[in-house]
C-alpha cells in the first residue's frame, strides 16, 4: 500500500531524509522509529505531497505520490505530530468542517468517537489542553474511516488512559482492513502493537523487518548478581550498576560470553532477550 524507493528530500543543502526505502503491504499495522529529528515527520510529509521530494519515487495505493497526490488524500486519514486549528471555532465546527472538506456526513461517527475519547464538542478550540487538542486532530483523522492511517506522534499530550483508548480503537480499524502507518520514538507502543517496524537515524533507514525479528539482534542482555566490576569483559555496552550487582547488553558469541563469565565469581547469572527500546540502541549505537 505504501512504496518508497530512494526517496530523498533535502533542505537546501541540509539532508531531511535520504535513499528511503520502504514497502508497507495493505492491512499492516507499521511503525516507524525514531527520535526527534531523526526525519520520521519529513518521511510522512513528503509521502503526502506537503513536500516536494528531492530525488527518488513513491507510490500510495499503487498511485504516485507527486502526479495523484489528490486522489491517494481522498482515503488517507492523517494526523500530524502538532495539529493546528481556527481559533474561534467550537469543536463540533472542527469536525463538521473537516468532514464537508472531504464532501462526506461523518456526524454519527464523529459523536462515537468524541464519547470513546471523551472529547468535549462544545468547547472553543483555544479553550483546550494539548491532550484535547490532540483528540480533536485524531477525530478528524478517523472519522471518514479511510483505508490508510497516517500518524505523526500520534500519543504526545495524551494520558495513558486515553493513549489505551486510542489504540484500541486503531486495532478495531486494522481488525477491519485498515492499514496503519505511524511514527513514534515510545518503543513500549511499536512493541506492543505493531506486526513491522523501520528504525530512521539521520535520514536513512537502518533497518526495516517485523518487531518480533527485530529483537533477534544477537545482542543479550546480561544481569549478575554479586558482581560489580565488568572492566575485563569485552563486547559490553550499555552498563548499568544496581544495588545487587549490574547488567549490561553483550553483543558477539554466546560462546565466547559463557568463557568470559567463567572468570568472573558471582552469586546468579541472567541471560535474556534485549526489550525493544534495547534493540533500538543497539541498531543506533552501531557506526557511532
Amino acid at each position: 500500500i505504501i512504496e518508497t524507493k530512494n526517496l530523498t528530500k533535502f533542505y537546501g543543502k541540509n539532508k531531511g531524509i535520504e535513499d528511503v526505502s520502504l514497502s508497507i503491504q495493505e492491512g499492516d499495522f507499521f511503525g516507524f522509529i525514531g527520535p526527534n529529528g531523526a526525519g520520521k515527520s519529513t518521511t510522512i510529509r513528503t509521502l503526502l505531497g506537503l513536500l516536494q521530494p528531492t530525488s527518488g519515487s513513491a507510490t500510495i495505493f499503487g498511485k504516485d505520490i507527486v502526479k495523484e497526490k489528490t486522489e491517494i488524500l481522498k482515503d488517507v486519514g492523517y494526523l500530524p505530530s502538532e495539529a493546528s486549528f481556527y481559533r474561534g471555532m467550537r469543536v463540533k465546527e472542527v469536525l463538521e468542517y473537516s468532514a464537508k472538506v472531504r464532501g462526506v456526513d461523518c456526524t454519527e461517527e464523529a459523536d462515537r468517537l468524541c464519547e470513546r475519547l471523551e472529547l468535549d464538542t462544545q468547547k472553543r478550540v483555544e479553550q483546550l489542553s494539548l491532550g484535547n487538542r490532540k483528540k480533536v486532530g485524531i477525530v478528524c483523522a478517523l472519522q471518514h474511516k479511510p483505508k490508510l492511517y497516517v500518524l505523526d506522534e500520534p500519543t504526545s499530550g495524551l494520558d495513558p488512559l486515553m493513549q489505551k483508548a486510542f489504540y484500541s480503537l486503531l486495532e478495531e480499524r486494522n481488525k477491519e482492513g485498515a492499514t496503519i502507518f505511524l511514527s513514534s520514538h515510545i518503543l513500549s507502543e511499536v512493541g506492543q502493537y505493531c506486526k513491522h517496524a523501520a528504525v530512521i537515524r539521520s535520514g536513512n533507514i537502518l533497518v526495516s523487518d517485523s518487531v518480533e525479528n527485530l529483537g533477534h539482534t544477537g545482542v543479550k542482555r546480561v544481569a549478575l548478581k554479586g558482581v560489580f566490576d565488568v572492566s575485563t569483559l569485552k563486547n559490553i555496552r550499555n552498563i548499568q550498576p544496581n544495588m545487587s550487582g549490574v547488567s549490561f547488553l553483550f553483543d558477539g558469541d554466546i560462546n565466547d560470553l559463557i568463557k568470559q563469565l567463567g572468570t568472573l565469581q558471582m552469586e546468579d547469572v541472567s541471560i535474556s532477550n534485549p526489550s525493544l527500546e534495547e534493540v533500538f540502541m543497539h541498531y543506533y549505537g552501531k557506526g557511532e
